[in-house]
C-alpha cells in the first residue's frame, strides 16, 4: 500500500465528481452529525447492487466533515488500468488483512463491506440482504487493534435497477456448463459467484432510476475490552453478529423512513420515474 495523501483526490475533486449524483439521488445522511469523527473507526455496512453509486456520496459527506475514508476494495478492481488509478486516487486499497492492519496502525477511518463481490453481484430477491457467509476478518482485526466499529446502512442503490438475468439464471444455461470447464472462467467468476447481473434502469436503458439515497448510522461498537481475543471465536462471532444486527436494524429503519419521505417530499415526477 504505497498511495500517498498527495496522490489522492481533494475535497474539491470529490465535490466535482459527485455533483451530478448528489443532485440526481439527493442523499440524506441520518445521524451522521451525531457521530464523533475525531476517533478513527472501522466503518462496516451493506454493499449495494454494483457497489459504485453510493460509496462516493458517503466518502464525500465525510470529507466535508474533515474525514478521509479509506476503502478496502476487491482485488479484481486493481486489474483494470485507468479504473485502478481512479480508485487509488479515491483512497481505495486492496482488501487484504495486511492493508487493513496498516491503516489501523496509522489511525485512519477504514471502510469495509464483509459481503464483498458476492454482495455487489446481487441476484433477484436479494435487495438489502447481508451476504457475509462465514466471514469474520473485520471483527478479528477490530479486536486485534482495539478499533471501534461504526455500523452504517445504505438504502436506494438496490432499487435503481431491475435485475433481468442473474448468476443463477446464467449458471442454468448450457453455455455456462461448457464455459465452466475452463479454469480461467471459473477463477474469474469465482465459480459463478460474481457473475454480474444484467439489469435495466429507466425504461429499457441503463440510466439509473432517480431513487433517493438514504444513509443511516448506528451506535459505535467498542472493542478495546476484547483486545487479546482476536482468535477467540467466543469473542469474534458475537461481535460480528452484533454488527450485522445493527446494520439490519438500520436497513429496516431507512426503508420505513423512505416510505414516509417519498409521500411527503418526493416530487410527483420522481415518484413516477422511480
Amino acid at each position: 500500500m504505497s498511495t500517498t495523501e498527495n496522490e489522492m483526490l481533494s475535497l474539491r475533486w470529490y465535490q466535482w465528481i459527485t455533483a451530478l449524483p448528489r443532485t440526481y439521488f439527493k442523499p440524506q445522511f441520518l445521524g451522521l452529525d451525531q457521530i464523533d469523527l475525531s476517533k478513527p473507526a472501522l466503518w462496516v455496512g451493506n454493499h449495494t447492487l454494483y457497489g459504485a453509486l453510493d460509496v462516493p456520496l458517503l466518502a464525500h459527506a465525510l470529507m466535508e466533515r474533515g474525514v478521509r475514508l479509506y476503502s478496502l476494495g476487491d482485488h479484481s478492481h486493481f486489474n483494470v488500468p485507468g479504473w485502478r488509478s481512479l480508485l487509488i486516487g479515491a483512497a481505495v486499497v486492496r482488501g487484504t488483512p495486511e492493508n487493513c492492519a496498516e491503516l489501523m496502525r496509522e489511525g485512519k477511518h477504514v471502510l469495509v463491506f464483509p459481503g464483498g463481490g458476492r454482495e455487489v453481484m446481487k441476484r433477484k430477491g436479494e435487495s438489502y440482504t447481508l451476504i457475509w457467509k462465514q466471514r469474520t476478518g473485520f471483527a478479528r482485526l477490530a479486536i486485534e487493534h482495539g478499533y471501534d466499529i461504526q455500523p452504517f446502512a445504505a438504502v436506494g442503490a438496490d432499487d435503481v435497477y431491475n435485475i433481468l438475468v442473474d448468476a443463477a439464471d446464467v449458471m442454468k444455461l448450457p453455455a455456462w456448463r461448457w464455459l465452466s470447464k475452463f479454469d480461467s472462467i471459473t477463477n474469474l467468476t469465482r465459480n459463478g459467484e460474481v457473475i454480474p447481473p444484467i439489469a435495466k434502469g429507466l425504461g429499457p436503458t441503463l440510466i439509473p432510476k432517480p431513487q433517493r439515497f438514504y444513509f443511516g448510522f448506528g451506535d459505535r461498537i467498542q472493542t478495546e475490552h476484547l483486545q487479546g481475543r482476536s482468535e477467540d471465536d467466543e469473542a469474534v462471532w458475537p461481535l460480528r453478529d452484533k454488527v450485522a444486527a445493527s446494520i439490519e436494524e438500520l436497513l429496516e429503519m431507512l426503508q420505513q423512513h423512505r416510505d414516509e419521505d417519498r409521500e411527503a417530499n418526493w416530487s410527483r415526477l420522481r415518484r413516477w420515474l422511480a
